[in-house]
């Protein structure tokens, strides 16, 4: 008789709270700086999920530790469905700091992914127009190229491991808090090549201050026009993309879960909001389904912990 009384109770929970939910303002953290495509996304899934939830959405950067700062942030926040992280592949982190304060598997639930798009391999001044002559280059003055990046274990770090081990070359790693310091280290002439996410660094190739070699996929992409992918710059085997996501700390009620991921379906099927990801140089690609993105997480962690192990990639 208790069971059911509790099983009632908590049937009746559910439905209070998807009635009832959200009706305070909801906080989306990111764990990157103003300028990237981090922060950009965010934004884009405030503004979207405020028209649709009918509450005020405010976006707070949490900038450092590749995201790790913003991750421990949410994993202790409350699981009410009032905090969400919009953040990258987290298996990446696992691999690359051994001594995290949170635990990726167990302290998230997935919401939905909100889009994936490549890399793109940017220079300033080096006197290559393509990936074969930045290799031939690269292989010709060992230890001389920097490349800036985003931090350990972010998207453009492991897009420059990748490159690195199927070109068989090495740069020297310079990490930053996020993609805009790192884009401007290489506008300053500090660093010498930058593995960014497209909306770090187009307006500059546009504008001709920076040029980019490529994309990190193997073909080129449609939201990115004018630029070849690896395989036509010439790095055949070279393909490397990532992806943006919602999550919100384990233990929130699946009612407010798949609240969020209703409300940001309908904003991501918005041929506005599309076009506006595609400028950015990325894809929308919501999730079917929370349990859908938690499937996919979980199948591909083994393929970017063994980047992370075959870089030698590792923050103690």
């Amino acid at each position: 008789m208790r069971l059911l009384v509790l099983v009632a109770a908590c049937a009746f929970s559910a439905v209070a709270l998807g009635q009832a939910y959200p009706n305070k303002p909801l906080k989306i953290v990111v764990g990157y700086p103003p300028g990237g495509s981090g922060d950009f996304l965010t934004r884009l899934a405030a503004d979207e999920l405020g028209k649709d939830l009918r509450v005020a959405v405010v976006v707070e950067n949490k900038p450092g530790a590749a995201g790790n700062i913003a991750h421990e942030f949410v994993a202790r926040s409350p699981n009410d469905g009032y905090t969400v992280l919009n953040t990258t592949h987290m298996a990446i982190n696992r691999a690359t700091y051994p001594t995290l304060t949170y635990d990726p598997d167990k302290d998230f639930a997935a919401v939905t992914r909100i889009a994936t798009g490549p890399t793109l391999v940017c220079v300033r001044d080096l006197p290559v127009k393509d990936l074969k002559e930045l290799i031939a280059y690269a292989k010709a003055n060992p230890g001389k190229l920097f490349h800036a990046s985003a931090g350990y274990g972010s998207a453009p770090h492991l897009a420059a491991v990748l490159f690195e081990s199927v070109a068989g070359i090495k740069f020297t790693h310079v990490q930053f808090k996020g993609g805009g310091p790192a884009t401007q280290s290489l506008l300053a002439g500090d660093t010498q090549v930058n593995f960014a996410t497209a909306p770090t660094v187009m307006g500059f190739v546009r504008a001709g201050r920076l040029r980019a070699l490529a994309v990190s996929s193997r073909d080129a992409s449609p939201a990115i026009p004018g630029i070849p992918g690896a395989e036509k710059a010439g790095l055949p085997g070279y393909d490397f993309t990532f992806w943006f996501g919602l999550f919100v700390p384990a233990g929130t009620p699946p009612a407010a879960i798949q609240r969020l991921h209703a409300a940001m379906l309908k904003g991501l099927a918005k041929g506005e909001v599309r076009d506006k990801i595609a400028l950015q140089g990325m894809d929308a690609t919501p999730s079917a389904s929370p349990a859908a993105f938690e499937a996919e997480i979980k199948a591909e962690a083994p393929y970017w912990e063994k980047l992370v192990r075959d870089s030698g990639a590792k923050v103690e």
